[in-house]
């Protein structure tokens, strides 16, 4: 069945829109990305909902079609019944070093599997998988499970071919669609897990927020650091703990002026995976925002098993 009563409803201009309800955008979401309507289809369902912009009610009927589609990373068998972290990592960095690898390894250190998964959205920025591949971990090109302790980056094409499709039309259209917010909200596993989340401009704070509490996430969001789900490592952020879909308590970010700068690497992949590996090793200390990322995450994890 095509689209089209559905994009005459959301293409209706910013103001005379209509929102779907939550059975209808996962109707809709799961043909785009069953592959079954066309190119021009999928083009007018970016454009319309870039305008009309996605409710709560709309992603959470995105999220349902994706993850009765996705398939889904294991558990290694011999893996003690621990709560997974999920990492998404879309944004990549400009300008400050992409550090989410260090957030997942810190993570790893202390037992937990991490979940890591992400793809290119653009052609000017270092991305987590070309640094993790400078520490020795490459991208996984098959979904073998994880282990405890273990961190593994899985690209979005692994967990479904019909969302890359998605995240790639960014490239010819240069904007960005629900595909994107979508990623960084999708459970990609079973069991008991974390999710580690993150937005890049405020207004996107509360939308995300009453969409992991609809979808009865645990889940630590964050104000990205360039839109990675990773503290700056200048700065705390604000910090928001949801647990089963319950908001918990929320961690206030760092005011004033910044006194103390810590020494970062140059944003290069190399040159971060160096940075990354002296911290590991104690011959540099955690940017203290960073270890308190960790110190949440790993209470989180403690709630949810």
């Amino acid at each position: 069945m095509a689209i089209g009563h559905y994009i005459k409803e959301i293409g209706r201009g910013k103001d005379g829109a209509r929102a779907l309800s939550r059975e209808q955008a996962a109707d809709m979401f799961g043909q785009i990305l069953d592959g079954t309507v066309t190119d021009l289809e999928v083009g007018a369902f970016c454009l319309a909902m870039r305008i009309k912009g996605e409710t709560a009610d709309e992603m959470c009927g995105f999220l349902d079609a994706t993850q009765q589609r996705l398939t889904k990373v294991q558990m290694s068998p011999t893996a003690s019944r621990r709560a997974t972290i999920i990492i998404p990592s879309y944004n990549g960095a400009r300008k400050l070093p992409v550090l989410t690898p260090l957030l997942a390894m810190l993570l790893a250190r202390e037992g937990l599997q991490v979940l890591m998964h992400g793809t290119a959205t653009e052609d000017k920025r270092v991305f987590t998988s070309e640094v993790l591949r400078a520490l020795g971990l490459p991208t996984q090109e098959a979904l073998q499970p994880l282990a405890n302790g273990q961190v593994a980056f899985y690209p979005t094409a692994l967990l479904h071919a019909g969302l890359q499709r998605l995240l790639d039309v960014r490239r010819t259209l240069q904007l960005r669609n629900p595909a994107h917010s979508l990623v960084k909200l999708m459970r990609p596993c079973d069991g008991p897990q974390v999710l580690v989340s993150s937005y890049t401009h405020p207004e996107y704070a509360e939308s995300m927020q009453q969409v992991l509490c609809r979808m009865q996430s645990t889940a630590l969001l964050i104000r990205g650091t360039e839109g990675e789900a990773v503290a700056d490592p200048r700065r705390l952020p604000k910090m928001q703990c949801i647990v089963q879909g319950q908001i918990e308590a929320e961690v206030a970010q760092q005011a004033g002026a910044l006194t103390n700068l810590p020494a970062l690497p140059p944003c290069d992949a190399q040159s971060t995976a160096r940075y990354i590996r002296e911290v590991l090793d104690g011959n540099l200390p955690v940017p203290q925002p960073i270890a308190l990322q960790v110190a949440q995450v790993i209470r989180l994890a403690a709630r949810c098993v």
